[in-house]
């Protein structure tokens, strides 16, 4: 399992608020911003009132835990994932991996002043990892891999965020040769109903079943007042098995939303974030985050999952 792991300041200025970044060779330091420059955008993240420019007010690394037995209890850490270059300044997050063939291969989300991209890594054994670099440009974010290829081409879902707000950010289908030069590009599915009427993004990894390529996404309601995140759920799509640009069914409801302690309160309230679906028989283990405080597994039948969609 790869989690992303958020860190604050420990140190505290009365009238400052302290924003960390890593600098390039592995240092992190802290800005320290007056309290009266900026501007509440969420728990996560403030805008500066000079420029309208966002900072976190928190820094994400990767780290790896290794499940010891099968036991609900036995997770041991590994290695970690910190950030290196220019566009890891403001961390690394959101992880998603996908076996293809005998490599891991994991997209994870890069964040720095010049926006949030999605990059990608490799590993033969989640010990050792190889950085490839950048897959999509910012403002792109949620990109999960297929686990094979389709018609000789590699298929990802990637989620761009417009500024230009024609739309809500929804999720988006995309190709390529060999994992890191991508194109045909075209959308895939939009929200339709309220509670994922302000965005939806790529969840899970897809996973083939029968009836072919199961999705789980995030979707997330507007938030009812300023300074706040809308609950975040979970939808189900059904892909096409030999041509995953085609929706066969979607979930008209959700089929989880944030109802235990854990899930509604946080460090983001009311937030279940699915990010890795297991299947095992006719049974699907999803892995999800909570109120982004808590890394979780809920088990489905698959076919509850099924009669859920149309």
């Amino acid at each position: 399992m790869l989690t992303r792991v958020a860190e604050k300041p420990i140190a505290q200025c009365a009238g400052f608020t302290a924003l960390p970044r890593w600098k390039a060779g592995g240092d992190c330091v802290i800005d320290w911003v007056r309290d009266d420059e900026l501007i509440s955008v969420d728990p996560r993240v403030v805008r500066t009132k000079t420029d309208g420019l966002l900072r976190l007010t928190s820094v994400s690394h990767l780290r790896v835990f290794r499940k010891r037995d099968c036991s609900s209890d036995g997770w041991s850490p590994g290695p970690s994932l910190f950030p290196e270059i220019a566009f890891d300044e403001f961390g690394i997050e959101d992880p998603r991996i996908t076996r293809i063939d005998q490599t891991y291969w994991i997209t994870y989300v890069v964040v720095s002043r010049l926006g949030a991209a999605t990059a990608i890594a490799s590993s033969d054994d989640m010990l050792t990892f190889k950085r490839h670099g950048l897959i999509f440009c910012p403002e792109n974010k949620d990109a999960v891999l297929f686990p094979h290829q389709i018609d000789g081409q590699f298929i990802a879902l990637h989620r761009p965020n417009p500024n230009s707000h024609f739309s809500p950010p929804q999720i988006w289908l995309a190709r390529s040769p060999d994992l890191f030069h991508w194109g045909g590009h075209q959308p895939l599915y939009r929200g339709r109903t309220t509670w994922e009427a302000d965005r939806i993004g790529g969840g899970t990894p897809p996973v083939l079943i029968d009836e072919g390529w199961l999705h789980l996404y995030h979707g997330s309601q507007r938030a009812q007042q300023d300074g706040h995140v809308g609950e975040y759920s979970v939808g189900a799509l059904l892909l096409d098995r030999n041509n995953p640009a085609h929706v066969l069914a979607r979930s008209a409801h959700p089929i989880m939303r944030p109802v235990t302690e854990f899930e509604k309160n946080g460090f983001v309230p009311g937030v279940v974030f699915p990010t890795a679906a297991i299947a095992q028989g006719d049974l699907l283990s999803v892995y999800y985050g909570a109120a982004d405080t808590s890394t979780c597994v809920v088990r489905f039948a698959t076919q509850d999952i099924l009669n859920a969609i149309y």
